[in-house]
């Protein structure tokens, strides 16, 4: 018969594995590439703070376009000098971190014309950026998680075709994993179809520049009516997007008290809740925003 301090310590152990399960803790994105003095890769992913990291942008493709990788001031894709960063690449995914490649942006040349336009930019992704194979790897032999479609324009049709092409190479081994960026407002302007496939693993919703549905200084209520939205879509988990700091974006700073104190209490008992996403490298490392919430999320 076992004692009553065993029990009692069975029991316990029990009760706490159960509330680490419950409370799994989430995870923190951040956009790195359109601010030459954020730092390297390496260094980003060096700081442990970090679950995923968006190389941003390949800002132009698709209508005919030679894909354009860029990086803004860390290095010139036409001389090849973003390949420097494979060793970067592999040493953040020998640290559990998940490296992505972001297409699109606010300020990109992009758009999808057909359904053969769709697996054209799929087979240039593979081949270049993922497990396929290309003389000119503009971020060199480092093979990348996946894509994130940060859609701001173009068009609103056939991105539902690339996420189909661009999974189905996950027959070819590693997964390929699909990420997205969706502006808050239900459902999203130019992705609303995609993101109803059911093909992307991690949304992170630009809970900023969007009013209606962000947060504004003590009122929740419109950010978490626009959480409870997303959390129907088809994804396996839901992040709020937020900017790094006041000038990361136009409206939508939410102050880390806050954060931490309203917002994140509201939103984290939701089955998708992934974490926070933040825009981006460069303003984190001026607030040190990263750091202040990620024991809150």
């Amino acid at each position: 018969m076992a004692s009553n301090s065993t029990v009692s310590l069975a029991f316990l152990l029990s009760v706490i594995l159960m509330q680490v399960l419950s409370t799994e803790a989430g995870g923190i994105a951040i956009y790195w590439g359109q601010n030459g003095n954020e730092g390297t890769l390496a260094q980003t992913c060096a700081t442990n703070k970090f679950a995923f990291v968006n190389i941003a942008f390949l800002s132009t493709f698709g209508n005919g376009q030679k894909p354009i990788i860029n990086l803004a001031g860390h290095c010139d894709p036409n001389s090849n000098g973003c390949t420097r960063y494979s060793s970067d690449i592999k040493s953040c995914q020998a640290q559990g971190i998940k490296m992505m490649l972001s297409i699109g942006g606010g300020a990109g040349s992009y758009s999808l014309t057909s359904t053969n336009d769709a697996q054209q930019v799929a087979t240039y992704l593979w081949n270049n950026f993922l497990g396929g194979q290309s003389s000119s790897r503009p971020l060199g032999d480092a093979v990348l998680d996946g894509i994130d479609f940060d859609i701001e324009g173009g068009t609103t049709q056939h991105w539902d075709e690339l996420a189909r092409y661009l999974s189905g190479y996950s027959k070819q081994g590693k997964k390929v994993y699909l990420t997205a960026a969706p502006q808050c407002p239900f459902p999203d302007a130019w992705m609303g179809g995609a993101l109803k496939t059911g093909l992307f693993d991690y949304v992170w919703v630009q809970f900023y520049n969007n009013p209606p549905c962000q947060y504004s200084s003590g009122n929740i209520a419109n950010l978490v009516n626009a959480w409870n939205q997303w959390n129907s879509i088809p994804a396996t988990k839901i992040f709020l997007g937020l900017p790094a700091a006041p000038n990361a974006a136009g409206s939508g700073f939410i102050p880390v008290a806050d954060l931490t104190s309203k917002v994140l209490p509201a939103i984290k008992s939701s089955a998708k809740y992934g974490g926070v996403m933040l825009w981006s490298k460069y303003y984190d490392d001026q607030t040190g925003y990263s750091s202040s919430i990620k024991s809150s999320v």
